[in-house]
C-alpha cells in the first residue's frame, strides 16, 4: 500500500566505451615528440578490455520469465544477492532508490523488479486474482533463478513485504535473510476504511501522485488503484481476513521486521501479529516512521538493513 512519498532517484553512472577513441587518428609516425606522447605505450593497448564496469553501475533490462516479462534494475558485485519487492503499483525506480544507490555494492548484488503489471513490466495490465500475492511470489522466485542466483534475501515494502513472506514460506530453501515492512497478513473492517480512502487517485498528495502519474499515464494509474482496493477487499470475506496467516509459521530464514510508528496505512496490530507468529523474527521500530520510512530515513534504514543481513 506504497501511497506515501516516492523516491525517483535515479543512480546511474556513466563509463567511456574506448579510451583509446579519444586519442588522434591518422598521424603519421614523423611527427616527433608530440606523436609519440600522444600514442599509448603497448601495454596500454589491450587496458579497455581489462577494465570492469564501475560497481555504482545499474542494469536495466527486462527478462522472460513464467510467460511475461519481468523488468528489472541491477548493481553491484557482492556474493549475497538481495531482492526489492516493491508495493502497490510501485517499481525499483519509484520505490527504492535510496537503497539502489547506497546499499553496500561489494557486499550485496541488489536486484529491483517490477512485477508484472507494474512499472515497465507491461504488458500484460495489472490483474488481481485471489492469488495475486501467490503469483508474484513465484514470478520473483523464479526471476532471481533465472538471473542464476542460488540463494537470496528479500526486502519487502508494503505489498512487496507479503509477496515476501509468501516466499520465504513456499520456498524456506531459497531464501536466505528477510526484511519487511508495511506488511499484513489479514485484512479487517479499518483496513477496508483505509483502502476505501485511498481509492480515488485525483485526492492523493501531488508529491505521492506525481511520480506514478509519470510512470503509467493518469488513466492507467487510477484504473489499476481501483482494481487494487477492490483485490484487497476479497480477502475480508475470507475466514479471519487471510491474506497469508496461515503461512507465516512456515517461514524458517531470520527476519527482520521494521515498522514506522507513525505509519497511517498499516495499525500496529499487523505488525505484531507477525512478529508473534514469524518464529525468531525480530522487531524494530522507528518512532517518526511513517509508510515510506525507507526513503525518509534512507540512511538510518540502510544501515539497519546491512547489519542484519551481513
Amino acid at each position: 500500500m506504497s501511497t506515501d512519498q516516492h523516491s525517483c532517484r535515479e543512480p546511474f553512472c556513466g563509463w567511456p566505451e574506448n579510451m583509446r577513441s579519444h586519442m588522434p587518428e591518422g598521424l603519421p609516425r614523423d611527427q616527433g615528440l608530440l606523436c609519440r606522447l600522444l600514442r599509448p605505450a603497448s601495454p596500454l593497448r589491450t587496458l579497455p578490455m581489462q577494465l570492469k564496469v564501475p560497481s555504482s553501475s545499474v542494469t536495466s533490462t527486462k527478462v522472460a520469465v513464467n510467460g511475461v516479462h519481468l523488468h528489472y534494475q541491477q548493481t553491484g558485485e557482492g556474493e549475497h544477492a538481495v531482492l526489492l519487492l516493491p508495493g502497490m503499483l510501485g517499481s525499483g525506480k519509484t520505490d527504492f532508490g535510496p537503497q539502489i544507490k547506497n546499499l553496500n555494492k561489494k557486499l550485496f548484488t541488489v536486484v529491483a523488479w517490477d512485477p508484472r503489471g507494474y512499472g515497465h513490466s507491461r504488458p500484460p495490465d495489472r490483474d488481481f486474482p485471489m492469488d495475486f500475492l501467490e503469483r508474484d511470489a513465484k514470478d520473483a522466485v523464479d526471476l532471481m533463478k533465472t538471473l542464476n542466483f542460488k540463494k537470496v534475501s528479500l526486502l519487502g515494502w508494503s505489498d512487496g513485504g507479503i509477496t515476501a513472506l509468501i516466499a520465504a514460506a513456499k520456498y524456506p530453501l531459497y531464501i536466505n535473510k528477510m526484511v519487511i515492512w508495511g506488511a499484513n497478513a489479514y485484512v479487517t473492517d479499518e483496513d477496508e476504511k483505509i483502502y476505501q480512502g485511498i481509492r480515488d487517485v485525483s485526492k492523493w498528495s501531488e508529491k505521492t501522485r506525481k511520480p506514478l502519474e509519470t510512470l503509467y499515464g493518469y488513466d492507467y494509474f487510477a484504473k489499476t488503484c481501483e482494481k487494487w482496493v477492490d483485490g484487497m477487499q476479497q480477502f475480508k470475506h475470507l475466514p479471519d481476513g487471510n491474506i497469508c496467516r496461515h503461512l507465516l509459521p512456515l517461514v524458517q530464514c531470520p527476519t527482520l521486521i521494521v515498522h514506522g510508528e507513525k505509519d497511517p496505512l498499516v495499525p500496529r496490530p499487523h505488525v505484531d501479529f507477525i512478529h508473534k507468529h514469524v518464529k525468531g523474527s525480530r522487531l524494530h521500530l522507528m518512532p517518526e516512521g511513517k509508510h515510506n520510512l525507507h526513503l525518509r530515513f534512507a540512511d538510518e534504514f540502510n544501515k539497519l538493513v546491512e547489519d542484519f543481513l551481513q
